[in-house]
């Protein structure tokens, strides 16, 4: 194709250039918060918390409680949609500079019976710092049997472009999207970890059947190479698809579907330039290069992402929501099939929104810098 235009104990004790279309659909403000349309339905936007820095992930446990990670490395409780003043204590150090952090966080699928709770995080280490995937357990709030099972090599000391989002598939097989750290050219190479997004097991070993196993020199976890810097993936069980968005330089955002052994194009294709207005390449396409399902020019700065799969807000289901850090709005993706149909640009001007997630109830709640908020959608009935 082508480039178009804890257990119960645990908290218990605690423009864009677009060739579709773009619909504003903000409306005048109650006493509850923005009120808006999502999709077909009328909410009002509830302010949950006003407390939050940095926020970047978060995960709801069976028993309703909300773990929310914050970038400087802590992740913040909250039950019935309130903070219990809780935080969880045995987290592993983060490189807390430039855009490093602790980042995502995700449930094991059967986190019911073995427990376990997995993050990803810019890693400490000797040569510099590096994206790493660490799963634990918890004992009341305290972290137990942690493990990094994923360090991204080789390390380095650049402090940008770490990723990184993990999403679990219908087989139970994890995968984690990493940043190019600014190597460029290397994103090309397959041996070295960065500017991929790798597909591993649960403990870290690395799947027979993933693409490049057999290439000589590759580094095994591989599952597609040519990212920039991944910052939104979430895996669509109805029509077992993976869904990606990445941040391009100057333009070039992009929302990828992920597959098998495919080449994304960074540095060798692309629709955005350099900061400086200079040519990356003047190649926006290339034969052997998997071509985006839309793309932004001005760069929206695509984070997060989640697909809408319940019946809270007519006419969304099916949908994607994009958090956007530069151009300060969630983005609500309309598809048919895997083609790119429109978007909804919510609640513009009201923060940076680092990732909207759809709650155990079907409930869509979003997390915000610049303020730092959390929020849920509420529909009107």
């Amino acid at each position: 194709m082508k480039r178009y235009c804890i257990p119960t104990i645990l908290l218990a004790a605690i423009i864009f250039i677009s060739c579709q279309r773009i619909v504003d659909n903000t409306v005048k403000p109650d006493d509850d918060g923005p009120a808006l349309k999502l999709a077909n339905a009328n909410v009002t936007v509830k302010t949950i918390y006003t407390g939050l820095n940095n926020p970047w992930g978060m995960v709801w446990l069976p028993e309703g409680y909300l773990l929310v990670t914050e970038k400087a490395g802590d992740v913040l409780i909250f039950k019935d949609d309130k903070f219990t003043g809780k935080k969880l204590v045995g987290l592993p150090p983060v490189k807390n500079a430039g855009q490093g952090g602790l980042m995502d966080i995700k449930l094991h699928p059967d986190y019911k019976t073995n427990g376990w709770i997995y993050i990803t995080y810019s890693k400490p280490v000797d040569g510099g710092v590096t994206t790493a995937v660490a799963r634990f357990k918890l004992k009341l709030n305290q972290v137990t049997d942690l493990e990094d099972i994923f360090t991204a090599k080789p390390y380095i000391r650049a402090t940008h472009h770490f990723g990184s989002r993990i999403v679990f598939d219908k087989d139970k097989y994890l995968y984690v999207s990493v940043g190019e750290r600014g190597t460029e050219p290397k994103v090309q190479q397959l041996d070295n970890d960065h500017g991929k997004i790798h597909r591993i097991y649960d403990d870290g070993r690395v799947p027979a059947d993933n693409p490049f196993v057999n290439t000589a020199g590759a580094s095994k976890s591989i599952w597609t190479y040519g990212h920039r810097n991944p910052q939104g993936m979430v895996y669509d069980a109805a029509n077992n698809r993976l869904w990606e968005v990445e941040h391009g330089p100057k333009g070039g955002d992009e929302l990828n579907l992920i597959q098998k052994g495919k080449n994304y194009g960074w540095p060798i294709a692309t629709y955005g330039v350099n900061y400086d207005g200079s040519i990356i390449t003047p190649n926006k396409e290339l034969p052997g290069v998997e071509n985006p399902k839309h793309y932004w020019v001005p760069s929206i700065g695509p984070c997060g992402m989640t697909i809408i799969t319940g019946n809270k807000y007519a006419g969304a289901k099916g949908n994607l929501l994009v958090g956007a850090l530069a151009l300060t709005h969630l983005n609500r993706i309309t598809l048919t099939g895997t083609t790119f149909k429109s978007e909804d640009r919510m609640l513009q001007g009201q923060g940076r929104f680092r990732y909207a997630a759809e709650s155990p109830e079907g409930y869509v709640y979003a997390i915000s810098e610049g303020p730092g908020k959390l929020i849920k959608f509420i529909p009107v009935k």
